[in-house]
């Protein structure tokens, strides 16, 4: 009997190698940045596939904050004007699962600001759901709608400036500027499949802007974006308070611009989380958190390792992800059974 145990551990252990050791080949593909990256892509599942929409049972909702590249210096060529802002997140997700529509739905609000660019977005998520084999698999459409705004009262062209800083020039000469904020609204779709065995594995495929709408005022088109996601879960047999939790997160934005991380977290007792994660040419990235109640909390270090993060004066010292989730059910009460009186007989 101690021998089977040891050949079944020895099984389990060689699965969590290979499956890590895919992934970090599947990673090494990979070596460009896209936007709109998170640390915590493994628990903000909603914001790459609508799929997920409803898929942890419960009602649920993520409110997580990004601010990259702390520290960086950015310069403009004109005195007292502001250069713009480095790349920050603000992002809020909710869904639940609904049983009279097979699945879930889902909404999410995120806001970003890069430079003097704005971009504002909302999804609109439905997911159908179905039982097939040890798990369920999802199939979803997503609305997204989107709002963008260009700041160019602070731009200035090299051929605007005067060198005198008293008298800087203007922005002025450029027709595509003219020295206004510019701003527009897209509306585009996005859809996803979904498959998970709850507390063992999942995988997602997703395609975000399938249509790829364009803003002939802002000169922008919306990317076709691939996002390929998976994670996996191992209980230790001996030790089952400790679980590891590999994932991977591989996109690519036309088939021109790729990007992939994966990280590995080690759960206690569904109580405290901690593990490394690493973003091809990019960062390593530091997580922790706990489980409170019906709360999750999280924090995530990104220690970026491009030349954006070298040690030199006025670069960056890395990225700084803050994250909450909350998941509850609700269960109705069980009605008392009716009592019918009838005056004929004494009940």
């Amino acid at each position: 009997m101690a021998i089977e145990k040891r050949q079944g551990t020895t099984r389990w252990a060689r699965k969590i190698v290979s499956f890590f050791t895919i992934m970090m080949l599947f990673s090494s593909v990979c070596t460009a940045q896209n936007e709109g990256q998170y640390s915590h892509f493994m628990f903000n599942r909603l914001s790459y596939n609508p799929a997920y929409a409803g898929s942890s049972g419960a009602i649920s909702f993520t409110l997580l904050y990004n601010k990259q590249w702390l520290g960086l210096n950015l310069q403009s060529p004109v005195p007292n004007v502001k250069p713009g802002v480095t790349p920050t997140n603000y992002l809020f997700a909710f869904d639940m699962p609904v049983s009279w529509l097979h699945g879930g739905i889902g909404l999410l609000f995120n806001s970003q600001s890069l430079g003097y660019h704005t971009n504002n977005t909302i999804n609109i998520d439905y997911a159908f759901r179905l039982y097939w084999g040890p798990g369920n698999l999802s199939a979803a459409i997503e609305a997204n709608l989107y709002s963008f705004g260009f700041n160019t009262e602070n731009l200035y062209g090299c051929d605007d400036l005067t060198g005198d800083p008293s008298n800087p020039g203007s922005s002025a000469g450029d027709p595509s500027v003219n020295g206004q904020d510019l701003s527009d609204f897209m509306i585009d779709f996005s859809t996803g499949l979904y498959y998970q065995v709850p507390g063992e594995w999942y995988a997602s495929l997703s395609v975000k802007n399938l249509l790829g709408s364009k803003s002939d005022k802002l000169h922008y088109e919306n990317a076709r974006t691939l996002y390929l996601m998976g994670g996996y879960e191992y209980t230790f047999p001996y030790n089952p308070s400790f679980r590891l939790k590999p994932s991977l997160l591989v996109k690519t934005a036309d088939f021109s611009v790729f990007q992939a991380e994966a990280a590995l977290l080690l759960d206690y007792e569904n109580a405290f989380w901690g593990g490394l994660g690493y973003r091809i040419g990019d960062a390593f990235t530091f997580l922790g958190g706990v489980n409170w109640k019906w709360l999750r909390i999280g924090v995530a270090y990104d220690l970026t390792v491009s030349k954006l993060g070298t040690m030199k004066s006025g670069r960056s010292f890395g990225t700084v992800e803050l994250f909450v989730n909350g998941s509850f059910r609700i269960d109705n009460p069980k009605q008392k059974p009716t009592i019918s009186r009838n005056t004929r007989y004494q009940l």
